[in-house]
């Protein structure tokens, strides 16, 4: 496959994952990527599933359930109609069907507490360790928009490590600045296994710059955050999400929206040698 022909397909596939998850309170449908990307409905369908190796229409609905299971657990004072709503869900009873499907409990069931027994074949919940994040107080501001090139990687785990290098080889072939590294986070570890949980590593650039060789930009909203600032090993990070998700959020009279969380290193463990790190983690939030 030529090198051009590689970095458009890359960059179709990288625009319309952001554009799903940027609206996936909307309805999605196939005429709406195609456009987006200008191709053919075919072109894109195709793209998409050899790329991604994942279908399309069940992509999108994987990402909405996600998204819903995650906000039943951290927005307590917002109904099931609400959240379903707010991931793309018209129907309340086809919402009901398609969550029980895929999680086991249905939406009531699972937001009473039922998300604990399916995430202990993810996670081993210690309650200690909750004690132990319970002393960091976030910072609640406005974080601002940002623009960042950046490269998909698929799973939370030490293989990250190989995509951040990948990343800062590009950054130095082309000359652009690495002082702020973000990671982006599409899902919850709480609920998705480890390896299918979706990650971003990405620099922040200014608005001259101009993707190329399958490094996408992407745009981080502006939104109110609360802002955590942690300082730990590899491992940790995950606790704090944890802590974050189950515990800090639905006792914090804020709640979650569905832009996805994002750490801003100052140290970043995947690029170095001691496995350390000191990050500022942002949630979006609002204000209940």
């Amino acid at each position: 496959m030529k090198k051009d022909t590689k970095h458009t397909r890359a960059e179709i596939v990288n625009k319309s994952l952001a554009y799903i998850y940027r609206y996936i309170d909307t309805n999605i449908t196939l005429d709406e990527l195609a456009r987006l990307n200008s191709v053919s409905k075919y072109h894109f369908h195709r793209i998409f599933k050899e790329e991604t190796g994942e279908n399309l229409f069940e992509r999108i609905i994987s990402i909405r359930l996600q998204k819903a299971a995650n906000l039943l657990i951290t927005n307590r004072y917002s109904s099931i109609s609400e959240i379903a709503q707010l991931c793309g869900y018209s129907s309340h009873s086809s919402f009901i069907k398609a969550f029980k499907s895929r999680f086991t409990y249905t939406p009531t069931q699972w937001k009473k507490g039922e998300y604990i027994n399916y995430s202990k074949k993810n996670l081993t919940f210690d309650e200690q360790t909750n004690d132990d994040f319970a002393s960091i107080k976030p910072l609640i501001k406005v974080a601002p928009k940002r623009v960042c090139a950046y490269i998909r990687h698929k799973g939370y785990d030490l293989s990250v490590t190989r995509t951040w290098e990948r990343l800062m080889a590009y950054a130095y072939e082309k000359k652009l600045n690495t002082t702020v590294q973000i990671g982006v986070f599409h899902d919850n570890p709480v609920i998705i296994p480890y390896q299918d949980c979706h990650y971003m590593a990405a620099l922040e650039v200014d608005n001259t710059f101009t993707a190329t060789n399958s490094i996408s930009q992407l745009e981080i909203e502006e939104s109110l955050c609360a802002v955590f600032h942690y300082e730990g090993v590899y491992g940790d990070a995950t606790k704090l999400m944890v802590y974050i998700y189950n515990f800090w959020l639905p006792n914090s009279g804020y709640e979650a929206k569905t832009l996805p969380p994002y750490v801003i290193y100052h140290k970043n463990h995947f690029l170095e040698e001691n496995d350390c790190f000191s990050l500022d983690f942002y949630i979006p939030i609002r204000v209940v």
